[in-house]
């Protein structure tokens, strides 16, 4: 019932936003332009544009990199969708570059929103790297004759991916996926399979939840697991691909975010308006790409979204050694020929100092040389991987990391 009374009042306000785009359209005419940029009319062309923008989105928006710099010259980008799976597509910025350069796969966040949310990772990665990125899909477009997606699928895809993109590959995992990169890296090392990667970037992971607890932490261990199915888990509505599926919700997902920073959004928002209000269009801009990404969300399926909670954030399987693969064991220690860089953001309040650096001891087999982590003062969790000190700061040492280790 939760989702189907979510997709009713979107419904109902579907003709609302439409009539407020009419309205501020008419507003923003060269006609009511003779009238001298009138406050008034600003004002409410202003209100018309939030009460537009007063929705959630629920497809990927488009990466918008189209070019980037290699060397001295501008080379153009252009998206490929190279390998498609299930429930998520192995996406190619493919370049037209003279000199081969190391692939790298970005495994992105299954939490609640698209891979878009790291379009600044992929941006500054891609001057000096060969980027694939796990663009995954919205669970509520997945038909049931796909069958589930759970903690162990996940892993799945991202083995498939790295087997497809070849050996000599090297892994990138941004926040959640730390995990699963980490026992997808621990399953090829067991297996020798050719296509284990040379190395492995984790960047702002839970890997261990037990050290220094955060809210998010706090939350997960607050309840028991049937809680979170009876109450966060939702079946989609009649009419999409996936009618009938048990999925968590991407807008519950989104509202636990903004309730974490309530009074940042609701000021970001009020900003917005008197932006548009006072015609400076350059700022109200950036906020608007920045929420239209934000507010665009998807929905997990239950069984990946319930398994990842309980093993990871409830039960602490991976350090306390007990997490297994396809009912198997997995063992860190095969890891040897993986280089490891761990990532954390002194700021972060969604997965601790301490959390991530924690895969250093679970992969005890590494000689040291082949094992190093940085701590990036002065960031939140999405100043590890987006914004002025990742490009400038942190970026430097994954790209000496994978450069070391091709």
């Amino acid at each position: 019932m939760m989702y189907l009374a979510y997709q009713t009042q979107a419904d109902l306000m579907e003709p609302i936003r439409f009539g407020a785009k009419m309205a501020r359209r008419m507003l923003d005419s060269p006609f009511m332009g003779l009238l001298g940029g009138n406050s008034g009319i600003r004002h409410l062309s202003a209100a018309y544009e939030m009460v537009e923008r007063a929705a959630l989105s629920h497809a990927r928006l488009p990466f918008h990199i189209d070019t980037t710099t290699v060397g001295n010259r501008e080379v153009e980008v252009v998206e490929e969708n190279v390998c498609r799976l299930p429930f998520g597509t192995l996406l190619h910025f493919k370049k037209d570059v003279d000199v081969p350069q190391p692939r790298v796969l970005v495994v992105a966040p299954l939490s609640g929103h698209f891979a878009t949310l790291l379009v600044g990772t992929v941006r500054t990665l891609l001057p000096d790297h060969d980027v694939y990125i796990t663009d995954w899909h919205n669970a509520r477009d997945v038909s049931l004759d796909e069958g589930p997606f759970a903690f162990d699928d996940y892993v799945e895809h991202v083995i498939k991916f790295l087997e497809f993109m070849g050996p000599g590959s090297h892994l990138l995992a941004v926040c959640q996926p730390c995990v699963q990169a980490l026992v997808a890296a621990a399953v090829m090392a067991q297996e020798d399979n050719p296509a284990q990667p040379r190395s492995m970037t984790l960047m702002a992971g839970p890997i261990d939840c037990r050290i220094n607890p955060t809210k998010v932490n706090e939350l997960a261990t607050s309840k028991p697991i049937s809680w979170f199915e009876r109450n966060l888990i939702a079946t989609v509505p009649p009419g999409f691909a996936g009618s009938g599926r048990k999925v968590y919700p991407g807008f519950v997902q989104l509202s636990a975010f903004v309730s974490m920073n309530l009074g940042r959004h609701m000021k970001a928002h009020f900003e917005l308006y008197e932006n548009l209000a006072a015609g400076e269009l350059e700022k109200a801009e950036t906020t608007k790409v920045f929420y239209d990404e934000y507010f665009a969300v998807l929905d997990l399926a239950a069984e990946f979204y319930l398994e990842t909670v309980q093993y990871v954030f409830q039960e602490y399987r991976l350090p306390k050694g007990e997490l297994t693969y396809r009912g198997n064991p997995i063992d860190f220690k095969a890891i040897r020929r993986t280089a490891l860089l761990t990532v954390e953001g002194e700021r972060d309040d969604i997965c601790s100092i301490g959390q991530t650096v924690a895969a250093q001891d679970i992969c005890s087999s590494l000689r040291p040389h082949r094992k190093r982590h940085h701590m990036q003062a002065g960031v939140g969790h999405y100043g590890v991987f987006s914004g002025r000190k990742w490009a400038g700061q942190v970026y430097p040492l994954v790209r000496n990391h994978i450069l070391a280790s091709d």
